[in-house]
């Protein structure tokens, strides 16, 4: 039972990640959950049909999350605000969709025969993605983002490449959303479309939302506290939408930005305090 706990708050953990690395760049998306779901159908296929190692399964699907999250995001992009919004849901519609179409992974029936992830594999995970992150907040590209983030006419007017840090941080997302998602896949051997349709998208950006969307720290807390809180309310399972709905209502109201609103400073910005008289 304490498996299912630390592997589903994991998995959790890096989706609301994989959200808000895309929010760097000044971008939400609704679409992780198809992302998600690309990697736990490809990794499943390469290892069930194909025999291919676990860890090796991941990272190509993973590798073709990244693709075809660059290759979506190049015309979404074009878009602004909430027409970006209604294009990545979009993507996780049409991902589910497709999935349901093709015979050869199961259709609407599923798929099955996956095993070998254990909840391991996904700390080793969360720990790497949150020290890359985190030494990412320390870096100069932080500093680039958090422009790109501000305005981006004014970062492009400074020589910095919008469209490309936009499409390198929405592969980075795909890639990890699709990596966890073939660890989901492998623990629980069985997985079906409509576990990825466009709420469990809609969750994951709860998650980054509820904790905050300024630094690292909040998706974390919003995924641990979104994925525990239903095992104090197990008898009001059929309301969990519900409840998780009021809570983010209260939340905007009390806290706008999040349990977590801070913003954790860059390497720069500590320089500059340190030597303030």
């Amino acid at each position: 039972m304490i498996q299912d706990y630390v592997m589903q708050t994991g998995v959790n953990i890096l989706l609301a990640w994989s959200v808000y690395i895309i929010l760097l760049s000044g971008s939400l998306s609704f679409a992780n959950g198809g992302f998600m779901a690309i990697g736990a159908y490809v990794s499943a296929v390469l290892t069930v049909k194909f025999g291919v190692p676990l860890i090796l399964a991941a990272v190509l699907a993973g590798g073709v999350a990244f693709l075809f999250g660059i290759g979506v995001a190049f015309p979404a992009l074009r878009t602004r605000g909430l027409y970006l919004i209604l294009v990545t849901v979009g993507i996780a519609a049409s991902v589910r969709a497709m999935l349901e179409s093709i015979d050869y992974v199961g259709g609407i029936q599923g798929f099955s025969g996956m095993s070998g992830a254990s909840p391991w594999h996904v700390v080793a995970l969360v720990v790497i993605v949150g020290a890359a992150l985190w030494l990412l907040s320390r870096s100069r590209l932080q500093r680039i983002l958090d422009a790109v983030r501000e305005d981006e006419l004014v970062a492009a007017s400074m020589g910095i490449n919008v469209l490309y840090l936009k499409l390198a941080c929405f592969g980075a997302g795909a890639f990890i959303a699709a990596v966890a998602g073939s660890f989901y896949a492998h623990y629980i051997l069985f997985v079906r479309p409509d576990e990825f349709g466009i709420l469990a998208s809609v969750y994951i950006v709860l998650y980054v939302v509820l904790g905050g969307m300024n630094n690292l720290w909040g998706a974390l807390v919003g995924a641990t506290i979104m994925t525990l809180a239903p095992e104090l309310m197990r008898g009001l399972a059929q309301w969990r939408p519900t409840v998780f709905g009021l809570l983010i209502v209260v939340l905007l109201l009390v806290r706008p930005n999040g349990l977590l609103p801070f913003r954790i400073p860059t390497t720069g910005r500590a320089k500059r305090r340190a030597v303030k008289p």
